[in-house]
């Protein structure tokens, strides 16, 4: 049984003769070409979605670990005693047959690490009215700081 030839335009099987080609390779190579131009939409869809898909798990993991976080926190809220220790920390209450001492003009201490913030002006005085405070601190701020 005899092959029969494929013949080809002649445009390409003058490109193919010319460049040293058989017509079967440049087939061969324009039904790769073919396939890869159909499939590259494709591809590209896919290694897409799967970036969306990570992205999304990573999300969702995350998700699941604030969750965990808020049920850790709400079972420390069921317990009583620890609402007791937050209320007298954050809202200051006392429990009965106690008494709660609260030290007027005492200056709190300020911590050495901040060593190349600003200080603080401790000395306000406070019998006087808010927006006279606040006019002093803007007044006051980089008094008897050092120069750089």
């Amino acid at each position: 049984m005899k092959r029969s030839k494929v013949s080809l335009p002649k445009t390409l099987e003058g490109f193919a003769t010319k460049r040293g080609i058989s017509t079967r390779l440049l087939l061969l190579f324009l039904a790769l070409f073919i396939v890869a131009v159909t499939l590259a939409p494709s591809t590209q869809r896919y290694f897409a979605q799967r970036a969306q898909v990570s992205a999304l798990r990573a999300d969702l993991d995350s998700n699941y670990k604030e969750l965990e976080e808020a049920r850790a926190e709400l079972q420390r809220w069921r317990d009583p005693d620890y609402v007791k220790s937050e209320a007298r920390n954050r809202l200051h209450f006392v429990l009965p047959g106690e008494r709660q001492y609260i030290i007027l003009g005492a200056k709190p201490t300020i911590d050495s690490d901040n060593q190349g913030a600003t200080p603080i002006n401790q000395d306000f005085p406070l019998g006087i009215p808010w927006y006279s405070r606040v006019i002093l601190s803007i007044t006051s701020v980089g008094v008897g700081a050092s120069a750089p």
